[in-house]
């Protein structure tokens, strides 16, 4: 009886430890299985030094240095660098994982249409750079397509410089469709390159549409009198854009009328910028008419137009007759101006005391009264 008591409990103790031997031997598996994963998983590279290095040697470029040092700033201004498509390329795969940089400047690097590609693929994926600069990089209408394909998908920029980059009439269809898209950007400008009057219309179908841009400078291009009359009606429709840069093109009298009857309509702009406009007293009188209804605009920039003394008295007055203008700065810089001009200017000051006027009458005063004070010099000797 005893021995049969004995084995029964040997067996029961033998049985625990095999329960027991078979749950360690589990433990230690499940132990196993994690540290493997472990080994195997990469650590999150929140710069992108290592991807960024990875991708030097893979495109056979020097890592440069000011990059690797300034990986953690919140603005990254690399500028002048010479990058090149295959730089580029290697800071674009970097910057994919990049949570630090929120503020992007590349202008001046020679991306070409390649390094565009490059940087608008990583923008798809970046959700933390919301300013960028890709001025003066030769972008050209392959860098307009792919960045404008981005820009359908992005919705972390807000503020996109595109200044100098060759982008011309074939360009302007795809910059239009990511006007019209993209609801997030609040600053483009697009200056200095070489749209035309065909792009014009896209652009000016575009930006009626538009419910996201505030600001916009489109200075330094090519738009002429059709051109620049479509654009004026695609402003006027716009109900959000705040501020506007159109000067360096050649509105002429036609665009300068066609800005006018915006004018009239559009209630949400306060800064304009016409200078050097080939608008002459013709176009200045036509501009003056819509200055008479808008109740927005506070700064009005006129100047190096060929609008005479009369054409800044027409503007001038239309400000005078309109009582709920709210006008802060006009500028008539290098535009010759007279005495009776000058006096305008100080009674309509009367009228709005806030209002800033800047013209040359002073200057030329003083042109005067020196060359006066050379005759007298000379006859008394």
């Amino acid at each position: 009886m005893l021995l049969t008591e004995q084995t029964h409990l040997s067996d029961s103790e033998g049985n625990e430890n095999n329960e027991k031997s078979d749950e360690d031997s589990k433990r230690e598996e499940e132990w196993d299985t994690d540290l493997e994963i472990e080994e195997t998983k990469e650590p999150f590279d929140p710069t992108g030094k290592t991807s960024y290095i990875a991708a030097c040697q893979r495109y056979g470029v020097v890592p440069i240095s000011y990059f690797l040092h300034h990986m953690k700033d919140s603005e990254l201004i690399m500028k002048h660098h010479g990058l090149g498509p295959q730089g580029t390329k290697a800071l674009a795969l970097s910057l994919m994982t990049n949570t630090s940089i929120v503020k992007l400047n590349l202008s001046d690097n020679c991306l070409n249409g390649e390094g565009a590609a490059a940087v608008a693929e990583m923008l798809k994926e970046n959700c933390y750079i919301s300013d960028i600069d890709l001025s003066d990089n030769r972008l050209g209408v392959v860098g307009a397509e792919v960045l404008s394909a981005m820009l359908l998908e992005n919705t972390t920029v807000v503020s996109f410089k595109l200044s100098g980059n060759e982008f011309n009439d074939h360009a302007a269809k795809y910059l239009a469709n990511a006007i019209l898209a993209n609801k997030k950007m609040e600053f483009l400008d697009l200056s200095h390159n070489m749209l035309g009057d065909t792009s014009g219309e896209v652009l000016g179908m575009a930006v009626a549409e538009n419910t996201g841009l505030k600001e916009l400078n489109i200075s330094w291009n090519y738009f002429r009198s059709q051109g620049a009359a479509a654009l004026a009606k695609g402003f006027g429709a716009n109900i959000f854009l705040r501020v506007l840069d159109i000067s360096y093109n050649g509105f002429g009298n036609n665009g300068a009328a066609a800005l006018g009857e915006a004018l009239k309509v559009n209630n949400v702009l306060e800064e304009l910028n016409v200078s050097n406009n080939r608008i002459s007293l013709e176009g200045a009188l036509r501009f003056a008419v819509g200055l008479k209804e808008n109740q927005t605009l506070k700064s009005l920039n006129m100047a190096r137009n060929p609008m005479q003394n009369e054409g800044c008295l027409g503007v001038v007055k239309s400000i005078q007759a309109n009582s709920s203008a709210v006008i802060e700065i006009l500028d008539f810089s290098e535009i010759p101006v007279n005495k009776d001009f000058a006096d305008l200017c100080d009674a309509v000051k009367m009228l709005f005391p806030n209002l800033q006027i800047r013209h040359d009458r002073n200057a030329t005063l003083h042109i005067i009264k020196k060359n006066q004070r050379l005759r007298s010099n000379l006859d008394s000797t």
